[in-house]
């Protein structure tokens, strides 16, 4: 096979990723135009990381993470998104490591992959687990942001099995909200550093919406872009100060 038809056939089987919609979140009936794939969730669990990494000052390979992140869904490519109240961890494993060995046999980097894809599965080392924790916490921060839009009905589950599940009836059955419910699950399921912890427990406890929009009127986007677009480009590196563009970084 040559190289630029090995490149586009394990990129368009990445890209369908951007078509598979987290399997959660039709589950519980999120109700709402668009819901989250797999590749926004990738794309999610990736800043989280650099967030936390950031912010907490954590000693560990970012980049590395960041890799290991790229490609810990690529499984997902050819046995679609099983949760864990669907399928047993260690039959999901063994399933999902013979779809990564279909999906990267024309990659040339296969062995790196791999290599990444295990390590997360092992969580072993200190990257690996740090980016587990971030894919389990990703997914209950997004469930509050979808709470917070007023998506999802508790009282509209019917066929939803995972209802069903002890833990999470249990948390139910508190007067948790929904979102309440999977970040406490999170929380008592998945052994959190003290750093994640509060930030699951902040989430919990508080609205965390932001509207890109506000956001950028109250940094002064908005004002800067209707400049650009009525007035000359030196009129406008006048107006901000800049004798050029900056380079990109």
């Amino acid at each position: 096979m040559e190289k630029a038809a090995k490149v586009l056939e394990c990129y368009t089987l990445c890209n369908s990723l951007k078509k598979v919609v987290r399997t959660g979140w039709k589950d519980w009936h999120v109700n709402r135009e668009r819901v989250e794939s797999i590749a926004e969730h990738v794309y999610g669990v990736q800043m989280l990381a650099i967030l936390m990494h950031s912010t907490y000052g954590y000693d560990l390979d970012l980049k590395k993470v960041i890799m290991m992140l790229a490609v810990h869904e690529m499984e997902e490519i050819l046995m679609g998104d099983l949760t864990q109240f669907q399928i047993d961890r260690d039959i999901k494993e063994i399933i999902g490591h013979r779809a990564v060995e279909a999906v990267l046999k024309n990659f040339a980097s296969k062995e790196e992959l791999r290599e990444l894809i295990y390590e997360f599965d092992e969580r072993k080392t200190a990257e690996a687990k740090f980016a587990y924790y971030c894919d389990k916490l990703e997914c209950d921060i997004q469930s509050k942001l979808y709470d917070e839009e007023g998506c999802v009905d508790l009282n509209d589950q019917e066929g939803n099995k995972t209802m069903e599940d002890p833990a999470v009836k249990a948390l139910l059955a508190t007067g948790m909200t929904w979102s309440q419910m999977w970040l406490q699950f999170g929380r008592d399921k998945y052994p959190y550093d003290q750093n994640f912890f509060e930030v699951s427990e902040y989430a919990s406890n508080h609205a965390i919406s932001v509207e890109p929009k506000e956001y950028a009127k109250e940094n002064g986007i908005i004002d800067l872009l209707e400049y650009a677009r009525t007035h000359s480009k030196e009129e406008f590196l006048e107006y901000v100060g800049e004798t050029q563009p900056k380079k990109a970084m």
